[in-house]
Formats: structure tokens, sequence, C-alpha cells
């Protein structure tokens, strides 16, 4: 079952939403159906730790909380 990721129209709540067969979303702030369905980016799951899939380390950037500060330069 897919999550589709929507913005209400009416009163600008977003929201994610586990699509089952036909069932519609409807916003859980408002009620109302004037959706906008968003582009979302899908998780990649990799291997590694979080030092070394941090892209703010190869960009001298990682001190001061960058990444979650689980960059190890040592």
């Amino acid at each position: 079952m897919p999550i589709y990721e929507y913005v209400c129209r009416s009163c600008g709540q977003q929201f994610e939403w586990l699509s089952r067969s036909d069932e519609r979303p409807v916003c859980p702030q408002c009620g109302l159906e004037e959706l906008t369905k968003q582009l979302s980016v899908p998780a990649a799951h990799t291997a590694g730790t979080a030092a070394s899939l941090c892209p703010a380390r190869e960009l001298g950037a990682c001190g001061g909380g960058a990444c979650g500060g689980q960059c190890d330069f040592s």
C-alpha cells in the first residue's frame, strides 16, 4: 500500500495518506476533499554508517550539528 503526501487547498494542512483500495483521502483538519497530491522523494536504504553517508562531510560542514553531529573527522 503506497503512502501519498497531500496538502489541503482549503486550510493548508499537509498530511500523509496510506492508500487502501478505492478510499479517497480527506483533510484530517477540515474534512474536505480539496486536496493536491505532493511530489515526494522515496526513502532509500543503504549500507554504511551515518558518518560515511553524511553529505556535509565532504563539504567540511559536519561540525556544529549538521547531520546530527554524526560525522567523525578523526
